[in-house]
């Protein structure tokens, strides 16, 4: 009697195209990786290599991460690291994944709204913490196993919603889509005013922001003036609808603290996606 229990993979449909080779990077991902060689367990591995360009990373830019680097880090010659990883593109895949590791458990048990809210904060958050993120191309992102392990958390958060799989997939598509750009526009905007202090100040650029003044670098954000120029100079002949609209603004007024700009973002997003689901009938219409 045989003693093998592991299941007989589904048969495909005749007419069913053959299953697509997945990307060697993303197979390596999912553990899917060559036949380990005969010997001993080799003291290097991916995720110290991994972890080492992450570190470079955090603290010089991802600009500066490159295999002699990262070498130099672990203490191995470039070649070493060959075993291990491709090369920079599936480098760039891994550290990509490995940071989503660090996203936290958001509750389902919220709501929909607040877990939603919830899973973008932490998205932007991370974004702010480690800028380099931002600068990887969308072709270092495939789903891997701790991407994926978000996905599943907004899909846990959703659960409850009577929507298609694929409709829940896109609202999730959209919300990542807004933590990119909402990341991108708080990192640029505070990049470009700490450089505009240094400048000013005429210190060097590599001046460590600790030592800037955090009350000059908020107010060089290239968007702090931004309705103060509208109200400015946005004459009735030229540009009517804006002098309409800014007439009576304020010059006096503070500029919008970066927090509340990402709450109103969010906000937004999610009335839109609300509106969406009570017009799908996955949440009932309030005037019900």
């Amino acid at each position: 009697m045989s003693t093998d229990t592991t299941p007989e993979p589904a048969e495909q449909p005749h007419d069913a195209p053959p299953a697509r080779e997945l990307p060697a990077a993303v197979q390596r991902l999912w553990g899917a990786a060559a036949p380990r060689r005969r010997g001993p367990k080799p003291a290097l591995s991916a995720a110290q290599i991994v972890g080492a360009a992450i570190d470079l990373a955090d603290a010089e830019g991802l600009a500066a991460v490159s295999m002699a680097r990262i070498a130099e880090a672990v203490g191995y010659t470039p070649m070493a690291l060959y075993r291990h990883v491709s090369g920079k593109e599936e480098l760039l895949v891994m550290m990509s994944d490995a940071v989503a590791a660090d996203l936290p458990d958001i509750p389902a048990d919220g709501g929909w709204r607040a877990g939603l809210e919830a899973w973008t904060r932490a998205q932007i958050a991370l974004g702010l913490a480690r800028p380099w993120m931002l600068e990887l191309p969308l072709s270092a992102a495939p789903p891997g196993p701790n991407r994926v392990r978000w996905i599943d958390q907004a899909f846990g958060v959703l659960r409850p919603l009577d929507l298609p799989p694929d409709e829940k997939l896109a609202i999730i598509g959209l919300l990542a889509q807004h933590v990119l750009g909402e990341a991108r526009v708080q990192i640029e905007s505070h990049r470009a005013a700490v450089q505009q202090v240094r400048r000013e100040a005429g210190l060097p650029d590599g001046t460590p922001e600790s030592e800037l003044d955090p009350a000059a670098v908020e107010a060089a954000n290239p968007y702090a003036d931004f309705e103060t120029v509208l109200s400015r100079y946005a004459d009735a002949t030229t540009y009517p609808n804006l002098f309409e609209a800014f007439a009576t603004w304020p010059e006096t007024a503070p500029p919008t603290p970066p927090d509340d700009d990402i709450a109103f973002g969010i906000t937004a997003v999610l009335d839109g996606v609300e509106a969406y689901l009570r017009r799908r009938g996955a949440i009932p219409d309030e005037g019900s």
